[in-house]
C-alpha cells in the first residue's frame, strides 16, 4: 500500500489542499472582519485554523484513498473542483469583502462536498465518511456568513 508512488501521490493531495488553505493566508480577517457584528456563537478565533488544518488533513487522505482505490477520474475532477471552490471563499468574503457573494460561494463549497461524498461513498466508504466532517463544519461556515452578512448591512459591499 505504501509505495513510492502512492506516498508520492498522498503528498499531492497534501499540496493541493495546501493550496487551497493558503488562500486565507492571502486574504486574511483583518481589521474589517474584526469590527463586524457577530452571533454569539461564532467560533473562537483559534479554532478556524485548527479545524480547518484537520479538515484538510482529512480531505487529502480522502482523496488519496480513492486515488488508490480507483484512481477515479470523475470523482477526482469532483474533488478538485471542490478545492478550487473552497480556496475562493477567503478572496471573495475577506479580499472583496462581498458576504452576500461569500455566502453564494460558501453554498456552492457545500454542495460540492456533498457532490464529493456521493461520487466517493461508492469507491471507499471510509473517503466519504473522512469528507463528513467537513460537510458539518462547512454548514457552520455557512451560517455564520449569512447571519454576518444580516448582521451587517452598512458594510455590505455594493452590488
Amino acid at each position: 500500500m505504501f509505495t513510492p508512488e502512492s506516498l508520492l501521490a498522498l503528498a499531492v493531495f497534501v499540496l493541493a489542499n495546501l493550496a487551497a488553505a493558503s488562500s486565507g493566508a492571502f486574504f486574511r480577517p483583518g481589521e474589517w472582519y474584526a469590527a463586524l457584528a457577530k452571533p454569539p456563537w461564532t467560533p473562537p478565533n483559534w479554532a478556524f485554523p485548527v479545524v480547518w488544518s484537520i479538515l484538510f488533513v482529512l480531505n487529502a487522505v480522502a482523496g488519496w484513498l480513492i486515488w488508490m482505490a480507483a484512481g477515479a477520474a470523475l470523482p477526482l475532477a469532483v474533488y478538485g473542483v471542490s478545492l478550487l471552490i473552497n480556496a475562493s471563499w477567503s478572496a471573495v468574503f475577506f479580499g472583496a469583502r462581498r458576504m452576500g457573494l461569500g455566502f453564494a460561494v460558501v453554498i456552492t463549497l457545500w454542495l460540492s462536498i456533498a457532490a464529493v461524498m456521493a461520487v466517493f461513498a461508492p469507491i471507499s466508504p471510509l473517503a466519504a465518511g473522512l469528507i463528513a466532517p467537513y460537510l458539518v463544519w462547512v454548514t457552520i461556515a455557512s451560517a455564520l456568513n449569512l447571519r454576518v452578512w444580516q448582521l451587517n448591512p452598512a458594510a455590505r459591499a455594493p452590488a
